[in-house]
């Protein structure tokens, strides 16, 4: 009987691995934004998504995707190293690189509160909303929050993202504008944002945030999450210090995934 159990269990779980694998597809894609540029996307698929979220790396943003989906650059980012956690959680996930004209440096570098960036960020989110019908959000972590929120002033309705997240919020800023001081009345749907109490980075100080959840003042539906601990190693504006959640990349996801999936 024993020699029975071990290949019915492993067949059992080579089951479960192919029916997930088919479930949630990665692939590559590049869609056409401006005239002239294209965007190109890591994206994970599943058959029936709960909701659809487009990921914004922080630091330059140029992840340089390869076809086979690898990066060249930034693949331990926070957003982008949890990818497949959202995924688990029912979203259909695109990992946003810098166009096809910001594949060198500074690569989005100046260029993340500017009309073409707005450009191609409406094209991925008309993109996204036609292969899962589902609500479009868009999630950033450090610079990536300047994306995010700038295209949340300058994208509404039919255009824009269902609701936000801001992780890592950069909260002041000497070389562009910090998210709170962006136009944030503007910004009419649901807002999440998510920080580490002990985040060291001097543009994402915990203490700044109070300003930023004032300036949120025509959002629908607003909220803070706070996280303590896990482990900080290295550069303190960095994805492996308290700034990349590194320790509680589980249960930051899952906790914002819940957020945004509540009715």
């Amino acid at each position: 009987m024993r020699n029975l159990i071990k290949p019915r269990i492993a067949a059992i779980a080579i089951a479960f691995l192919l029916q997930a694998n088919a479930q949630a597809v990665e692939k590559v894609v590049e869609i056409s934004t401006r005239t002239g540029v294209t965007q190109r996307m890591l994206v994970i698929s599943s058959a029936a998504p709960k909701a659809s979220v487009i990921l914004f790396a922080g630091g330059h943003g140029g992840l340089q995707i390869y076809p086979n989906g690898s990066f060249k650059w930034g693949d331990g980012n926070f957003l982008v190293r949890t990818r497949n956690l959202f995924a688990e959680q029912g979203f259909m996930v695109a990992v946003i690189d810098a166009p096809s004209d910001r594949q060198n440096p500074p690569y989005l570098g100046g260029f993340r509160q500017m009309a073409e960036h707005a450009s191609d960020i409406k094209a991925v989110i008309a993109w996204m909303r036609g292969q899962s019908q589902t609500p479009v959000w868009l999630v950033g972590t450090s610079r990536g929050t300047q994306s995010v929120a700038y295209a949340a002033t300058e994208l509404s309705d039919a255009d824009g993202p269902d609701g936000i997240v801001l992780t890592s919020t950069i909260l002041t800023d000497d070389r562009s504008r910090a998210v709170p001081a962006m136009p944030l009345g503007k910004i009419r749907i649901p807002v999440l944002v998510v920080h580490h109490e002990q985040d060291g980075c001097k543009l994402c100080e915990f203490s700044k945030l109070p300003t930023l959840m004032e300036k949120l003042s025509n959002s629908p539906r607003k909220d803070l999450l706070a996280f303590k601990g896990g482990h900080n190693s290295g550069d303190p504006c960095e994805a492996m210090a308290y700034h990349g959640f590194n320790g509680l990349e589980r249960d930051v996801i899952q906790k914002t995934a819940a957020w945004m999936l509540a009715k």
